[in-house]
């Protein structure tokens, strides 16, 4: 997968096999918790690493909890996105009314919007177990990924790709996301 971005292209990081990823060759050690700079040097070039495989244990846990409350998952997501819609457009009409104050906007009824959110509030803790199982659903894999990465011990194959990946030769989804966040740690 090729996308054109500022010079570079964007490329997804292969695969690594299940042997690599948890079995035979895997060597596992918890951290120094003394020293989070070490720590978090581990856990950033495990995510650059080993990212697709993150990806697919998130789709494969995401997969399996839907598989088991297929029902929930739908509806949790479906209030989410409702809830998530509703607050983005009052908020964007909250921020397009402070600017454009002055040229005479009605303002909305206090009524509606206070039984908007009551009947949004009513909504979320009626179906409360549907949001928590998404929530969940999304969270698990985050988790499992930062355990890994935590525990996992770095081989060879991971320092040369970790250093090309800093260095620039070549950028993944991975790489993009925590350049952003400021996370990117040094080449050698």
């Amino acid at each position: 997968m090729t996308t054109p971005s500022t010079g570079s292209t964007l490329q997804l990081a292969p695969l690594r096999t299940v042997n690599d990823f948890l079995l035979e060759s895997a060597r596992f050690q918890l951290p120094n918790f003394q020293d989070f700079e070490k720590w978090g040097n581990r856990v950033v070039k495990n995510l650059l690493y080993y990212q697709t495989n993150y990806f697919l244990m998130g789709a494969a846990v995401f997969g399996l909890i839907g598989l088991i409350h297929p029902y929930k998952v739908v509806l949790g997501v479906a209030i989410l996105l409702a809830l998530a819609y509703v607050f983005i457009k009052f908020f964007a009409a909250e921020a397009r009314r402070s600017i454009s104050v002055t040229s005479g906007h009605q303002q909305p009824n206090k009524w509606a919007v206070l039984g908007g959110v009551v009947g949004c509030s009513y909504l979320v803790l009626f179906l409360f177990d549907a949001v928590l199982i998404v929530m969940f659903a999304m969270l698990l894999p985050f988790c499992l990924a930062f355990v890994h990465a935590s525990l996992r011990l770095r081989n060879m194959k991971n320092k040369i790709t970790n250093a090309i990946e800093v260095v620039g030769v070549k950028q993944s989804p991975m790489g993009q996301f925590l350049e952003a966040m400021n996370l990117m740690p040094d080449a050698f």
